[in-house]
């Protein structure tokens, strides 16, 4: 039998965490499914959306899908244990994420933790798009989600912004 791939257990990992994360904190209310809440979302810029759905299509289609679908088997690693590159509609987890830290990943790429290879896990944007684009493209994913996504993203964005890792290769 072979031994799992580190990236299974890389996986197996966040999950743990999470699942701990999500147990321990429902003492605090905190809860695995965002909560509906009666607040108001603010309506996303049109013209914003229209242009992220341009750029994202040019830019990030060919790896999350045209419907931003993600690829195929999408939380399996693929033959080289790599991730492959998740959904951004609600199915889903970036909704789970602010706008800071969607936007630093877009711009300077990601390398996950456990990324052994060369390569970053994403690759950086920062030299093909401009801030405006990129925010432009946060916006047309956002245009996406349920309307309970959206409102836990923002609860996000008033939180302060956890340390991301560099996405330099890991020594």
């Amino acid at each position: 039998m072979r031994p799992p791939s580190w990236r299974f257990t890389a996986l197996l990992v966040v999950t743990i965490v999470v699942a701990a994360a999500v147990v321990g904190g429902q003492d605090a209310g905190l809860s695995a499914t965002p909560a509906a809440s009666p607040a108001e979302l603010e309506a996303l810029d049109a013209s914003q959306v229209v242009l992220g759905r341009q750029v994202y299509l040019q830019n990030c289609a060919s790896c999350h899908g045209a419907r931003a679908q993600g690829a195929p088997n999408w939380q399996r690693p693929d033959i080289r244990s790599d991730l492959p590159p998740p959904p951004h509609d609600d199915t889903g987890h970036t909704w789970r994420h602010g706008d800071a830290e969607l936007a630093s990943i877009i711009r300077n790429g990601l390398r996950d933790v456990f990324n052994k290879t060369p390569e970053l896990t994403m690759p950086p944007f920062k030299d093909r798009l401009s801030d405006e684009e990129i925010t432009a493209v946060i916006a047309y994913v956002k245009s996406l989600w349920s309307p309970a996504h959206r409102r836990y993203q923002e609860e996000q964005n008033r939180r302060p912004p956890m340390p991301m890792a560099t996405p330099g290769r890991n020594q």
